[in-house]
């Protein structure tokens, strides 16, 4: 489990390391274009029912936590699904992986879980 250190925020938000690895790609590329946007996502089992939002400014400190030092192989259809909803007046939206089958049949295009909290 990654974690987002973001501003003076005294409550971490904890993201999977595989998702936290791809938004980390498109956060750094809107961040580096000074773009502000907002970053959103539901709230795991076990925690309170909803969802949060934070606005991510190139202003505030930023910092990525990965629990595994090795980084993943990236899906780049992901990143680009959260860079399209980073473009978009919502902002970013956390999304579950589409992952492609093994086989060569159709894609899989139930969601896989994305484990995230902001506590």
């Amino acid at each position: 489990m990654g974690t987002i250190y973001y501003g003076g925020s005294a409550t971490p938000i904890h993201i999977d390391d595989r998702a936290l690895a791809h938004l980390k790609i498109v956060i750094a590329t809107k961040l580096r274009r000074s773009e502000s946007f907002t970053l959103t996502w539901v709230h795991p089992e076990g925690e309170p029912r909803g969802r949060s939002t934070v606005w991510l400014h190139p202003s505030i400190p930023l910092r990525f936590v990965f629990d595994e030092p090795e980084v993943p192989d990236l899906n780049h259809d992901w990143i680009r699904e959260l860079a399209n909803s980073a473009n978009s007046s919502g902002g970013i939206s956390l999304v579950a992986e589409h992952v492609l089958s093994t086989d060569s049949g159709p894609t899989d295009s139930a969601p896989q879980a994305v484990e995230v909290s902001d506590s």
